[in-house]
């Protein structure tokens, strides 16, 4: 049973100038001594948080759009795969093919900040925001079924699948700390393991996919499919508090609020040091893992690794967000990135065989795909005091970490070059990956030192 304090909220009436636009427990309960009960006022109970039907639902529908949006980007290596080997694309560069999946996934990261920003100013738009992205997701991925040179998937499934694809998910970001406090680490690693689920899952379909009707026929399908259960899910994304109307003479709030202050802590750029580097450790192998694998053996085993790889995310975000509301998330970073670094250097470094991908599938997996569950609290701590803005410490934190889906792949594209083929000798390195894997490893390790500087800085905080 739910025992935290009821919350009542104003649905319609009178709402006196210096009442807060910003929806929370306590600008609530200020409006409501604010105003005079006498005046007509009409008042609310909010939804329960933490539990209930409605959050609940809301968490059900997030797990649905982190699925449908975030396991497509992270199941871009079939594609890859595919573009490098057949035509109209197999003439074309690695590097701008891998271009087309890091961007989208750039895209979606880093525009969340700026559209957190915008919903601050007009959170009335936030419904038809959602509903344009999936028109614009649905339209890029369709479109793109027609493509014949690689510039035109960058724009299509690169730049307006991103582009889309941020827009539908933004709901999730910035109404998650609406409906859970005590659970939000819970809830947000259910919500976030869509991606794992989806990264299962879709491999194999999109492999089958392409072998039954071909790479334009799977693209309109998928875009399809996509649409009908994002389409869906959406009815579930529902904001907890009423949305606030405002009228063509009433001012909206600034868009960057003046006392946004964990812009300045350190704990904030402690936390996003951090996440840069795990990035840097992570998006590399999401992406050259399949075409690694398939050196050593076939293409069915490289579909294999890979679901591992994006499934195993699923146990470590259910897990670590579970963690982090029992225990401090600084230390669950460095054990992920302790655990991440070790599986990198050995158990990818002297793969020769299918079954070491497989345990390092699984092992980095959980715990570099897992870590990002602690993404709920840590922001909350940023924002300390001021829960209204956790979305916004949110939404950094994607920034930052879509500029690491891009620094990422890149370098480790350039190493994969400079290697062509060689190994560094004693087991290490097979095909050329050999300065690939010592960049993952080196970053993972990095990460766990950043997790030290995360738990320095949060004493601070919390002191």
């Amino acid at each position: 049973m739910n025992t935290a304090p009821v919350e009542l909220q104003f649905i319609d009436g009178p709402t006196p100038a210096d009442t807060p636009l910003t929806f929370s427990a306590q600008s609530s309960m200020n409006a409501l001594r604010a105003v005079d009960p006498q005046d007509g006022v009409n008042v609310q109970e909010l939804p329960a948080a933490d539990g209930g039907v409605r959050a609940w639902t809301f968490c059900a529908a997030g797990f649905v759009l982190e699925m449908m949006v975030w396991g497509f980007g992270f199941s871009y290596g079939i594609f890859q795969e595919y573009y490098t080997s057949h035509p109209p694309f197999e003439s074309a560069s690695s590097v701008s093919v891998t271009a087309v999946g890091t961007i989208s996934l750039a895209i979606q990261y880093g525009e969340t900040v700026a559209l957190s920003l915008i919903f601050s100013r007009y959170p009335d738009y936030l419904k038809h925001s959602m509903w344009f992205g999936l028109a614009l997701y649905f339209a890029s991925l369709f479109a793109s079924s027609f493509a014949t040179q690689v510039w035109q998937l960058i724009a299509l499934q690169g730049v307006g699948v991103g582009v889309g694809g941020g827009l539908l998910y933004m709901p999730v970001i910035r109404l998650l700390p609406e409906w859970f406090s005590e659970r939000r680490g819970l809830a947000g690693g259910i919500i976030f393991a869509g991606t794992g689920v989806g990264g299962f899952v879709f491999p194999f379909v999109l492999n089958t996919l392409l072998n039954k009707v071909g790479l334009r026929w799977t693209l309109r399908v998928w875009a399809i499919g996509t649409s009908l259960f994002s389409g869906i899910a959406l009815f579930g994304m529902r904001s907890r508090f009423p949305v606030p109307k405002f009228t063509a003479g009433q001012r909206r709030p600034k868009f960057l609020p003046p006392q946004v202050d964990f812009i300045k802590s350190p704990l904030f750029w402690s936390f996003i040091f951090t996440t840069v580097m795990q990035g840097l450790s992570y998006f590399p192998v999401s992406l050259y893992i399949a075409t690694f694998t398939k050196s050593i053996s076939d293409q069915i085993t490289a579909t294999a690794v890979l679901a591992l790889f994006n499934s195993s995310a699923v146990v470590g975000q259910v897990i670590l967000g579970h963690l982090s509301d029992r225990w401090a998330y600084p230390s669950i970073m460095v054990v992920s990135g302790l655990g991440s670094a070790l599986g990198a250097f050995f158990l990818w470094g002297f793969a020769s065989s299918s079954i070491a991908l497989y345990f390092f599938a699984t092992v980095f997996g959980a715990l570099s795909g897992g870590v990002s569950a602690t993404w709920t609290n840590a922001a909350s701590e940023c924002v300390r005091g001021k829960p209204e803005f956790a979305g916004m410490a949110f939404s950094g934190f994607a920034f930052f970490k879509g500029i690491s889906a891009v620094v990422g792949p890149i370098i480790a594209g350039l190493l994969l070059e400079a290697g062509r083929g060689a190994s560094m000798g004693h087991g290490f390195g097979r095909f050329g990956y050999g300065a690939v894997e010592l960049f993952v490893g080196s970053c993972a390790l990095v990460s766990s030192f950043g997790g030290v500087a995360v738990a320095l800085s949060r004493q601070r905080v919390l002191s």
